[in-house]
C-alpha cells in the first residue's frame, strides 16, 4: 500500500512540473507581436539578478524578441528539465549538463548549434576556452568531438581557499600560490591551524572540512589513481593507489583530527565555518566570488595539495546552454545562447557582477590580473582551466548511477568503521555492474 502510495505523489509532482513547464515549448508570440523564447535556468541569487540584467539588455538590443525566465533551485533543476522532455514540454533555451549530452543528442532533445554558430560574424571559437567548447561536442559516438550541441554557461575551476587572516594572526607562513602542500605538509599546517580559543577543551577553530563528493577528486588524482580506465568502460577504484588517497581523505577527521567530526557538523557545517572564520581551508569556485566578497576575513587561492604524483589535480565543471531541436525560432534562441556565453556584453556583465570566470580567452587574461578584485589570486582558476583541472568521471559516460553509488555509500569509511582497501573493494563490482549498464543503454540509444 505504501509503495503505491509513493508511486502515486511521485508521478502527481512530476505531472506537476510538465503543466508548470507547458507554456515553455516551441516558443510563442506575445500581444505587442514580438517573438517570446523561454529560458529555464538555475542559481543563487546574485546569479539570478546577473543573468536578469543580461537578459534585459539582450531584449533592449533585440527589439523583436522578448525572453520568459523560468527560474528553478537547484536541487530541483535536473528533475523538472527530465519531466519537461518527458511532456514534450521544453523550453527553447535551456541549461543542461555535460554528463546529458550523448543522452540529449540521441534522443533528439537538443539542437546542433554548428550551422549557426559557423554562419556567424560575432563568435570566434579561438577565443573561448577549447575546453569548455569541447564539452558539448559530440559525432554520434564520441563526446569531445564532433557537432557543437550547446555551448559553455561557464567553466568552473575548483579551487582551494585559505582563510589568509587565520594564518596571520596565528604567525603560520602563508602558502606559496605557485608550490603546493604535500600531504604531510597539508597536515602539519593544517594542525598547526586547529585549535581551542576559547579554552573549552574542544576544537572551535579548524583546519579544513571537504566534501567527500566534490573534494575528494583532487586527492584520487594527485595521486595517481582515477575511477574509470582510458576507455571510459572499466571503473579503478580497486587501485591501492585510490585506496591510499581514501584513506588519507578520512584521516583528516579519524586520525588527524583536523576536520570537524559527525557532532561538531551538526552544530554548524564546514561552510557555514568557513563563512564565519573558523575554517583555514575550503574549496571556492567562481559561483562564490560574489558571497566570499563579503567574508568577514582576507582569503585567497592555491592549489590543492598533492599526492604521489607531485601534481595538483582537481575538477573543472560546466553547464551548457542548449537550444530545443523544436523551438520555433531557432534563429533568435541561437542569438540568445550566443548573448550569453560568447558576446563581450553580455560576458561582461556576467562577470563584473562576480558570479563567473570569463568565457572569452582575452577577457579572462585582463580579470585574472586585476588585483583590486577578490581573490588576488584569480589566476589560479586560470591555471585549473590551462594545466590541471579535468571533466568529473560521471561525465564521460552514458549516465552517472555507477559513480553516485561510489559517495551514497562512502559514509562508514568517513566515519572509520570500515577502511578504505575494503570499501574499494567490495565497492567496485557494483559500480562496475552500473557501469556495464550504461554502456548498453548507449549502445541501444545510437541505433
Amino acid at each position: 500500500m505504501t509503495k503505491k502510495k509513493g508511486f502515486a505523489l511521485t508521478m502527481a509532482v512530476l505531472l506537476l512540473m510538465v503543466a508548470t513547464l507547458a507554456g515553455c515549448s516551441g516558443g510563442s508570440s506575445s500581444s505587442d507581436g514580438s517573438k517570446e523564447l523561454t529560458f529555464m535556468f538555475r542559481g543563487g541569487t546574485d546569479e539570478q539578478k546577473a543573468y536578469k540584467d543580461v537578459i534585459k539588455k539582450f531584449e533592449e538590443e533585440h527589439p523583436g524578441v522578448k525572453v520568459k525566465m523560468v527560474v528553478t533551485a537547484a536541487d530541483q533543476y535536473a528533475t523538472k528539465l527530465r519531466a519537461a522532455i518527458t511532456g514534450n514540454n521544453l523550453p527553447d533555451i535551456f541549461y543542461f549538463a555535460p554528463g546529458d549530452l550523448k543522452a540529449y543528442v540521441n534522443s533528439g532533445v537538443l539542437k546542433d548549434l554548428t550551422p549557426y554558430i559557423e554562419k556567424s560574424k560575432d563568435i570566434n571559437l579561438d577565443n573561448i576556452w577549447k575546453y569548455g567548447v569541447d564539452l558539448y561536442r559530440y559525432d554520434g559516438k564520441m563526446a569531445g568531438q564532433g557537432n557543437i550541441y550547446g555551448m559553455p554557461k561557464d567553466l568552473g575551476p575548483f579551487a582551494l581557499g585559505y582563510n589568509k587572516t587565520m594564518f596571520e594572526k596565528a604567525g603560520v607562513p602563508l602558502p606559496d600560490k605557485d608550490k603546493p602542500y604535500t600531504w604531510d605538509e597539508f597536515i602539519k599546517v593544517n594542525q598547526e591551524l586547529t585549535k581551542d580559543t576559547n579554552g573549552d577543551g574542544k576544537p572551535d577553530q579548524y583546519g579544513t572540512g571537504f566534501n567527500v563528493q566534490w573534494a575528494l577528486q583532487a586527492f584520487v588524482w594527485s595521486n595517481g589513481a582515477d575511477w574509470l580506465d582510458e576507455s571510459k568502460t572499466k571503473v579503478t577504484i580497486d587501485d591501492p593507489k585510490f585506496a591510499e588517497a581514501l584513506q588519507f581523505f578520512a584521516d583528516m577527521q579519524n586520525k588527524y583530527k583536523i576536520t570537524p567530526g559527525i557532532e561538531q557538523s551538526q552544530t554548524l557545517d564546514t561552510y557555514q565555518r568557513w563563512m564565519k572564520g573558523e575554517m583555514a581551508f575550503f574549496p571556492v569556485g567562481p559561483w562564490d566570488m560574489s558571497t566570499f566578497e563579503k567574508l568577514p576575513f582576507e582569503y585567497d587561492l592555491l592549489p590543492f595539495p598533492t599526492g604521489s604524483t607531485g601534481k595538483p589535480a582537481t575538477w573543472i565543471g560546466s553547464l551548457g546552454i542548449g537550444v530545443s531541436s523544436k523551438t520555433k525560432y531557432p534563429d533568435e534562441a541561437v542569438e540568445l545562447v550566443n548573448y550569453l556565453t560568447t558576446s563581450k556584453e553580455g560576458m561582461k556583465q556576467l562577470v563584473d557582477a562576480k558570479v563567473q570566470i570569463p568565457n572569452l580567452l582575452d577577457m579572462a587574461d585582463e580579470w585574472a590580473k586585476d588585483t583590486k578584485t577578490k581573490p588576488n589570486n584569480k589566476q589560479e582558476f586560470i591555471d585549473i582551466v590551462n594545466d590541471y583541472g579535468r571533466s568529473l568521471p560521471g561525465n564521460y559516460t552514458y549516465n552517472a548511477e555507477w559513480y553516485d553509488i561510489f559517495f551514497t555509500d562512502i559514509q562508514p569509511v568517513l566515519d572509520g568503521k570500515i577502511t578504505a582497501a575494503d570499501y574499494v573493494k567490495q565497492e567496485q563490482p557494483k559500480m562496475q555492474k552500473l557501469l556495464d549498464k550504461a554502456v548498453e543503454q548507449e549502445k541501444k540509444s545510437q541505433k
